[in-house]
This record gives C-alpha cells, structure tokens and sequence, in this order.
C-alpha cells in the first residue's frame, strides 16, 4: 500500500499539477517559501519555523463597537501585533511568556485566522521547549479544527519528527507518509513549496530506517530517493548513507560499487574520509588487498585542502583506517601490504606518543619478513624517544612499550647470536667429518 501510495504520488506532483496559483506557507521568518533552486528545507524542533503566512484575512471596516469604542480596523490591528509579540518571544526563547500571550490571544473574540497561527505558534512553542506531548497534543487538535488548512502537510511533518525524537518510530513513520496522502487531497496552491514537503517527508522516512538500524529498509528508500533524481535532494548526503548502511548490512560488493561512485561524483565530499575508510574495509572484505592497502594510502596522504575543511574527522579516519586496515593485513600474514600502511602511518603525527607505537607494529612486520637489522633499527627508534614522555604522555602502555621493544631488541640480538654459533658448529663438524674421511 505504500509503494502504491509513494508511486501515486510522484505521477500526479510529476504531472504539474497544472493551473496551481500562489498561496505561500512561510517557512522562514514570514518569508515566502524558498525558490525551487534552493536546498531542501530541513524543520529540526529548534528551528524558527513560522506558522503559514495569513490568507484571507476579514475585510476591516469602519463599524465601532459600542463598548470598547474601538474600530474592526484597529481591533484586528491589535490583534496582529499581539500575534507578532507571541512570535518574537518565541523566537528569543521566551516560551513562558509566548504561551501566556497566545494563549490570551486564543481565548479572545480575534478572527478565526489569527487564531488559526496563534495555535501553530503555541505548538511550536512546546516543541521548542521539548514538551513533545504537548506539541503533538496541539498540532492533532491543529489538524482537527483545520483540516483542509494547506499547513496540514507541514503539521504532519513536524509530528513525524515530534515522534522520532520521543522514540516512537513506527508513528513517525506513519506520520511521514501522512504528509504524502495529504498533498493528494489537498488542493495544492505553491506546487514547488509542497514538493519540498514531500520529498523532505520521504526522505526522513528514509532516516527513520537508518536511525533504528533497519538498514535494508533504508537502503531501499535511498536507491529509491537517487533515482528520482530530484534537483532538491542533497544527493551527497543521501548516497554517502546508502554506503553506510551497506556496509551495516555485510554487503560488500555494494558497498564498493556506491563507495566508488560516490569518490568519483563527490572528490570534495564532506564525507569522504569515511567513504574511503568504507571502500577499503570493503575491499580487505573481500580479499582485495592490494586495492584496500592502495585506499589506505590515497586516505592517509590526503593532508591538503580535504584536511582543512574538517580536520578532526580526517584524522580520525587516517588513523583509525590506518590502524584497522593494517592489523587485519598482518593478522592475515599480509606483511609486505601492511608495512606499506605502518609507514605512512607514523608520518601522520610526529610526536612520540603517536610514533612509537606505530613503529612497534613496523618492526614486528620486518620481523615477519626476517629483516632483522630492520627490525632492531625500529626498536632502537621506540627507546631514543623514551625520554621524550612526560606529563600526560607517560602512559603505563608507552612505559611498558619500551620495555617490550628493549626485550624484542633483546631477543633478536640473542637470536643472532644463536644461529651464528648453529652454524659455525655445523660447518666445523662438516669440516671434521670430510677431514676423517679423507686417506
């Protein structure tokens, strides 16, 4: 029912919708709805999302009322501002007082519009506030007295939203394809504003998969979201979900294939550390080590523009990619792949605290290969440096690292030691042996 619903959907929004005029629901600071080229809206519970602009507001006239001696012209006057008042306390995070002013202004004789926004206000401002009981509370009774309102998509939003946070997906959920019916039912006078509605709702159906780990679900919403090709979608954001959730799902080979697209749409991608640490988890997966060790090493030498846009992520992802990808190499008997990556490693950071460690693995690898002075040259690394921890950086683990590489360093030496004495023994009673038999 609702793959026939989201299919419905699309085919009457794709079709235009033709003869539509203009009736903006404001989602800024009574601004009109954003142009069709713009990034679709995102409503978070902190936002300053405004109830819908005023419709067809009463025609004022010059009647005056014999107790308050007051015109509807001026009366309706006072009736705006305090609506406005009611918004701007909101917006300066004044909820107790915006409640009390709306609240008075719902229980006055104001036209049935201004009380229409002072309703959509006041359950903003309990979602402000997270009293998300009480927002849901306010916008169902929103919907009950208006429910042919074109807001009612937006509500429905909001409350989709209101139950995810609470934890209650499965109504969010609901809510979400709620917003959907309700752009079929009513008459739609903003056509490119309600496809940003739309596609929002779709895409947080999406999210709600992701967020719970229902990661199939969720991989199917987001094929389906990148295949519409909707200009308004934030394909970036969108395809680099797809990736993770894949990878959540054990499926490798996807999980390359989407990796791979998205290195090569998005270069400069928020998200491209993570997308490349994916690729190569991916990669070592699927024993295709060689393609795994050479993502590790692209990610790792990548210090330049990607770096300085977010450098904490980039670091994080150099070294936990380094680190994770490399072990398992080495676990697998991998040596040469993985040395590959403990060299570029240690040159991410030059302090001690980062290098010695990273050097410990290396000399373990020359180890693996029989490259003994190699190996030795590392360990004397890890002991030069030892002097250099102080304050926070005296570990235990890097006390007891140095002692580890002195005791490795040892035993190589010793080990040396050992088969030169072997083999000096071998060839001397090889030489004796030949000596007695000769006549």
């Amino acid at each position: 029912m609702t793959r026939f619903l989201y299919l419905t959907l699309r085919t009457v929004l794709a079709a235009g919708l033709c003869g539509l005029a203009s009736r903006a629901i404001a989602l800024g600071e009574e601004e009109s709805p954003p142009k069709a080229t713009a990034v679709p809206f995102s409503i978070s519970t902190a936002d300053s999302v405004t109830a819908p602009e005023l419709g067809a507001m009463p025609t004022p006239g010059t009647i005056q009322h014999p107790l308050t001696n007051v015109s509807e012209e001026d009366q309706l006057k006072q009736y705006q501002t305090q609506l406005e008042l009611g918004r701007e306390q909101r917006r300066q995070k004044s909820g107790d007082m915006a409640q009390a002013t709306l609240s008075e202004l719902l229980k006055s004789d104001a036209p049935n519009e201004i009380k229409r926004l002072a309703l959509f206000e006041l359950a903003l401002v309990a979602q402000d506030q997270e009293k998300f009981v009480r927002a849901e509370q306010i916008f169902g009774q929103y919907l009950q007295v208006y429910p042919d309102d074109p807001s009612v998509p937006e509500v429905l939003l909001r409350q989709g939203l209101i139950y995810r946070q609470m934890g209650v997906n499965s109504m969010a959920v609901s809510k979400f394809y709620a917003v959907m019916s309700s752009a079929l039912k009513l008459r739609l006078d903003n056509m490119d504003y309600y496809k940003k509605i739309v596609l929002q709702a779709e895409i947080e159906v999406a999210d709600t998969y992701y967020q719970e780990g229902h990661y199939e679900e969720a991989v199917e919403y987001f094929n389906r979201l990148l295949k519409a090709r909707d200009p308004e979608l934030d394909r970036a954001q969108t395809q680099f979900k797809l990736v993770h959730a894949l990878t959540h799902m054990s499926n490798y080979d996807e999980t390359v294939a989407q990796a791979q697209n998205y290195l090569k749409l998005y270069t400069n991608g928020a998200d491209v550390a993570e997308v490349r640490f994916s690729l190569a988890s991916a990669q070592e997966k699927l024993g295709h080590n060689n393609d795994a060790m050479k993502q590790v090493l692209i990610l790792l030498q990548s210090q330049q523009d990607n770096v300085k846009k977010n450098p904490e992520a980039w670091v994080y992802w150099q070294r936990r990619a380094g680190n994770e990808i490399a072990d398992q190499l080495f676990k697998e008997g991998d040596y040469f792949n993985a040395l590959q990556i403990y060299l570029a490693l240690a040159d991410l950071d030059k302090s001690a605290a980062w290098q010695m460690p990273v050097w410990y693995q290396t000399a373990l690898v020359y180890e693996q290969l029989q490259q003994w002075a190699k190996a030795i040259e590392q360990y004397d690394r890890i002991l030069a440096r030892q002097k250099e921890l102080t304050g926070d950086a005296a570990t235990p683990a890097l006390a007891s690292l140095g002692e580890m590489a002195k005791w490795r360093e040892d035993y190589i030496q010793w080990l040396q030691k050992a088969r030169l004495t072997q083999q000096t023994f071998v060839l001397t009673k090889n030489t004796n042996s030949t000596s007695s038999t000769t006549p």
